[in-house]
């Protein structure tokens, strides 16, 4: 005759279910902390990306500045290249080597500017350069989180917050309100990494 089949006792099972609650709990947060891990590599990865985006943007477009004024929607004579701490948009300025890949009948100069808004760092750009009307900016956002947008100009040997620079009253020559500094400085100061600064040669 066969022996009895000997099953599991109760303390054995509650034994067994113990050791791989322990187990499984072990694994969920191994899982867990792997998968964290990879969240915030990546929100960093993307975000590292939006930085340098926004970076080479602005360095692009101060780099090839160019000694360009434009007329407003009002007909108003603007200069080349305007900036100060307390002007809505920090920067404005005229660049050369507006890509045109599908050959529109427009001018290869570009009006732009960069504005500091609800702690978002927008790009605006015109269609044209002397606009002879009310002609709305088309906007795209660089960067969110931004605390600060600083910029300051190199006007021979002193650096400046605002340009162009107010004509002196010794000075008899006729201000040139396309003249442009021999440097750009910005600062850009973000919630999540602090400052970043960089100072960019204009050219000639």
């Amino acid at each position: 005759m066969n022996a009895p089949t000997r099953g599991f006792t109760l303390l054995e099972l509650l034994v067994a279910l113990a050791v791989f609650s322990i187990m499984a709990v072990a694994a969920y947060s191994g899982l867990r902390n792997v998968l964290y891990t990879r969240a915030a590599v990546e929100e960093q990865n993307r975000r590292l990306a939006a930085v340098q985006l926004a970076v080479y943007r602005l360095e692009q477009d101060i780099e090839q500045a160019t000694p360009r004024g434009v007329r407003d929607e009002y007909g108003e004579p603007q200069g080349a290249l305007l900036g100060g701490a307390l002007t809505d948009d920090r920067l404005i300025l005229t660049r050369a080597g507006w890509d045109n890949p599908l050959g529109q009948p427009r001018a290869s100069l570009q009006r732009v500017a960069y504005r500091l808004r609800d702690g978002r760092l927008w790009r605006l750009h015109w269609p044209v350069l002397d606009r002879g009307g009310l002609i709305e900016p088309r906007e795209t956002l660089l960067l969110d989180r931004v605390r600060d947008f600083k910029v300051q100009f190199l006007d021979q040997d002193d650096w400046r917050d605002d340009w162009p620079p107010p004509s002196s009253s010794t000075d008899d020559r006729k201000p040139d309100p396309d003249r442009l500094p021999r440097a750009v400085e910005i600062r850009l100061t973000l919630e999540d990494w602090g400052e970043i600064t960089r100072l960019l040669p204009l050219p000639g």
